[in-house]
Order: structure tokens, then C-alpha cells, then sequence
């Protein structure tokens, strides 16, 4: 397979309680054999696997990653004591988030040389402009990713084919609060931000009329569903569809005209990591230009790395899910930490899960 881990084989890994006793096993051995331990929580597909055999060789130690398909399910299984982690990558509104509530360490920039290559244009969007207790790794965009040879040219373009029947319960979208009501209120041409309990009632009755032609809500097996032809129309972010394009030629993507979701995933460091130096040696290695350029043509997620972007060959820096053009990314926005006002938006979501 070379340094490439596909979506197949990272997407089969396995889960869940074979996968905890599994990483339990191969902790207490490496910590006998006195070797040093890193434990990563991170998305699927985030990282190329020579980029972090390259970690290990450096700097003598073993990378275990867990996986999380949401930034809710992340940080609940945390919130109920799911822990030992050292770095992790929740979205910028999500960090912000933990922070609040003790759950992220400050970083010591001393240990980050590499921050000089962050594009300080994107930092500026995210919670954290000074990069205080986070890193911004990859820039995400989310849309609607697409069978062509199955899906009518007349009806792409927006966020109304998730109401089409034509191609009921052949369309998935995100499991996600945020991305899918988020969806819903542009789609009205709201904010994706508001607080208004409102118009955040109307974005509910929008997903669930949308509900009725999905089969499912779903991060993972949807992308695999439309490489494979079992679905025909996605909600999902722009990284993965450019990698379900390199799967099949024929699944295309598009930002929807009303505008979407605009996100940094950062990395942080949990406040009880037991490796912290190790930590911040692992953020300073995906930062070095070389590793970030090898990482953006491995997982086709943009990097606001300035001297790595510079470098892209023509095939990626032209890609349209990969690197979005600034048109369509001023229809975007920014998901922000509501503080009590995300009550409102799990109670939508809540009545949206509950819906037939």
C-alpha cells in the first residue's frame, strides 16, 4: 500500500472493546520495554501513516491512535472518563470549549518552533488567534459530495437535494449537531451561529423533512457508501469526498450556493496528559513543512501552512474539494462556541434524532 493508508483499510480498523483491551496490551508492554507512549484521538483518515512511523523513529517512541466520528461523541466519551490521551484534534469551537472547562493545557511555544510557519490569516478565525492552548491542523469545508452519473446536473447545487425524493433513502447526512442543523439555517439563510430559538426551529423542521430521504445520519460508512455506489448523495466534509474521488471517478462535490460550514481542527493538549513533551514534539513534527506538504497529498485536508502550501503541486492546490476557492469560502462560516446557548441547539437535535 506505501506510505498511503486508504480509506478502506483505516476505515475497517477495528473498534470499540477489541480495539481499548488491544491498545491496553500494547501500552503495558511498550511501558515494560521502557519505551516512550503517545496516545492520539483524533478523526479517521487524519494522518499518513509513514508521517507518524516517521514520529516514532525520531524520537524512539510508539504513536496509539482512537478514533471519533463527532466532536459530541469526542467529548462526551471524555466528560465520562475516557481518558489517557495526550493529543487531540476537536474543532476550533470544541477546543474552546474544553478550555473552558479545564480540559486543555497551555502550549509552550518554546517547544513549537514550527509555529512560524502557520498562515496567521487563518489563525485569526478560530478561537484561539494566538494559538494560546491550540494549533490549527487541517482547514475544513463541508458539502455535498455526489454520484454523477446518477444524480441530475438540474439538481445539484444547493442544499435542497437533500429534499428531493428522487434519490431517497440513497442519501446520508452528517452525524453531527452543528454541521447538519448548521446546514439547515443557511439553507433558510440564517446564521449557522444564531441563537435564535426560533429560526432554530424552523432549522429542525428542516432536517427532519431532509430525514425522510436519508438513510441514515452517518461520518464514516457514508463516504465508503458513496466510493462504492451504495449511496448517491453525501453531506460531508470536502477532505473526504477528495479522497471518494481518487476511490471513483465519477463522485464529484460542491459547495451548496447558500454557503456551509467553515472549521479549523486544532490540535490541543489534554490537561492530564501523561506525555506533554512528547506531545508538543508530535505538533511540531506535523507542522514541519515537509511533513504537512506529505500529509495534505495523503489525507487531501488543507493545511494553513504557509511554506507547504507554497510547494503544492499544480494537481492539488487546483483540486476543488481540496483546496476551495476564496469565492465560495466567503459564503462560509466559522462554527463558534455558543456557551449556554448550545443547550438550545441539543434540544433541536435531540427532537431531530426522535422524529420518525
Amino acid at each position: 500500500m506505501g506510505a498511503k493508508t486508504t480509506m478502506k483499510t483505516t476505515g475497517n480498523l477495528l473498534r470499540g472493546a477489541v480495539a481499548a483491551i488491544a491498545l491496553c496490551v500494547l501500552t503495558v508492554a511498550s511501558a515494560l520495554a521502557g519505551e516512550r507512549v503517545l496516545h492520539v484521538y483524533t478523526w479517521s483518515d487524519y494522518f499518513d501513516s509513514e508521517v507518524i512511523a516517521a514520529f516514532e523513529r525520531d524520537n524512539k517512541c510508539r504513536v496509539y491512535i482512537d478514533y471519533f466520528d463527532s466532536n459530541e461523541s469526542m467529548y462526551a466519551k471524555l466528560k465520562a472518563g475516557g481518558g489517557g490521551y495526550d493529543v487531540i484534534t476537536p474543532s476550533s469551537y470544541m477546543s474552546a470549549v474544553m478550555r473552558s472547562q479545564g480540559m486543555v493545557m497551555d502550549l509552550d511555544h518554546a517547544l513549537l518552533p514550527n509555529l512560524q510557519y502557520m498562515d496567521k490569516n487563518f489563525t485569526r478565525l478560530t478561537e484561539d488567534p494566538t494559538m494560546a492552548y491550540s494549533v490549527p491542523y487541517t482547514r475544513t469545508v463541508t458539502g455535498v459530495g455526489y454520484d454523477t452519473k446518477r444524480v441530475n446536473p438540474a439538481d445539484i447545487g444547493t442544499w435542497d437535494i437533500f429534499a428531493s425524493g428522487a434519490y431517497a433513502k440513497r442519501m446520508t447526512m452528517l452525524n453531527d449537531m452543528r454541521e447538519t442543523i448548521g446546514a439547515a439555517l443557511k439553507h433558510l439563510g440564517y446564521s449557522l451561529n444564531t441563537t435564535d430559538r426560533g429560526q432554530l426551529a424552523q432549522a429542525g423542521d428542516v432536517v427532519i423533512a431532509w430525514k425522510r430521504n436519508l438513510a441514515k445520519f452517518d461520518v464514516d460508512e457514508a463516504k465508503f457508501g458513496l466510493a462504492s455506489g451504495e449511496f448517491i448523495v453525501i453531506h460531508s466534509y470536502n477532505g473526504d469526498i477528495a479522497l471518494v474521488m481518487e476511490e471513483n471517478p465519477d463522485v464529484s462535490f460542491y459547495i451548496p450556493a447558500e454557503g456551509s460550514s467553515l472549521a479549523s481542527d486544532d490540535f490541543i493538549i489534554a490537561s492530564d496528559s501523561p506525555s506533554a513533551e512528547l506531545a508538543h514534539a508530535f505538533i511540531n513534527h506535523l507542522l514541519n513543512p515537509d511533513i504537512a506538504l506529505m500529509n495534505m497529498e495523503s489525507i487531501r485536508y488543507f493545511m494553513p501552512n504557509t511554506e507547504a502550501v507554497s510547494r503544492l503541486p499544480a494537481d492539488l492546490a487546483d483540486h476543488p474539494a481540496f483546496n476551495v476557492p476564496d469565492s465560495v469560502m466567503e459564503k462560509c462560516e466559522v462554527i463558534r462556541d455558543l456557551g449556554e446557548d448550545n443547550q438550545a441547539y441539543i434540544q433541536v437535535w435531540d427532537r431531530i434524532k426522535a422524529a420518525e
